[in-house]
């Protein structure tokens, strides 16, 4: 699942039962958990540092910032009540539940055709839902790359945290799909540090101007800043230390 589709099918998820940190661990490792991104990765660096510290860091800040939540949060307090059970039924919490059993048993008893128009309904739903979302993040992020001359970004390169932070705050504005970032990122090689091509590449896909707009639409406002930060500074000093303490 590429950073623009994982939010709607990690919604779906959560409404299916799916625990708190596991639905939020996967929220942020799948954009790079997948054998897409791992093949586009290793065509455009092969395997060594940027590969490997790609792979480790996306695990840990994942799965870190999940229990960090998880721990400390329930789920009423962290989803958005669309997001905890299914948006086109309108009754009370009980009977919304004894329709929804009653929905799985007939979707389980039905035939292939009525499934798959079920599951057609089911995307469509999505699509009308968080597309608009996805439209507005894809808008902006078209506006920054348009107004931000190149020239000027690259003059950033140096420095082992100011390289750093600025990658990340570019993986932010881009908003560049992880299917293809690695080829984006291979472009500043020569210009930026290891660790700031790590950054941008373990980043970029957890959060970026799309999928912080599609937040809005699952998450309450204090989570949706809690996912913004938590990666941030974590892949912040995860790329500051590949930096210094490692040399690259």
């Amino acid at each position: 699942v590429c950073d623009c589709g994982v939010v709607p099918v990690t919604r779906q998820l959560f409404r299916k039962g799916l625990p708190l940190p596991m639905g939020i661990a996967f929220l942020l490792a799948a954009p790079f958990m997948n054998p897409i991104v791992f093949a586009s990765t290793f065509i455009a660096f092969g395997i060594g540092p940027v590969f490997i510290g790609r792979f480790v860091i996306t695990l840990v800040v994942s799965v870190s910032v999940a229990l960090i939540i998880g721990s400390f949060a329930k789920p009423g307090s962290v989803l958005k009540p669309l997001a905890l059970a299914g948006g086109r039924h309108k009754h009370s919490h009980d009977h919304s539940q004894e329709h929804d059993h009653h929905h799985d048993h007939e979707l389980a008893t039905a035939s292939l055709s009525e499934k798959l128009l079920h599951a057609v309904g089911v995307a469509g739903d999505e699509f009308f839902e968080m597309g608009r979302f996805l439209i507005l993040g894809s808008a902006l992020a078209a506006l920054m790359q348009t107004l931000v001359p190149q020239e000027n970004l690259l003059a950033l390169g140096t420095g082992n945290v100011l390289s750093v932070l600025f990658m990340q705050v570019l993986a932010y504005i881009l908003s560049v799909c992880s299917t293809v970032d690695s080829f984006l990122a291979l472009a500043f090689v020569n210009t930026f540090t290891t660790g700031a091509i790590i950054s941008f590449l373990s980043f970029g896909p957890m959060v970026d101007i799309k999928s912080t707009l599609m937040f809005t639409g699952v998450f309450r406002r204090r989570i949706v800043l809690y996912l913004i930060l938590l990666p941030f500074l974590m892949n912040l000093l995860a790329g500051v230390f590949i930096n210094l303490a490692l040399g690259y």
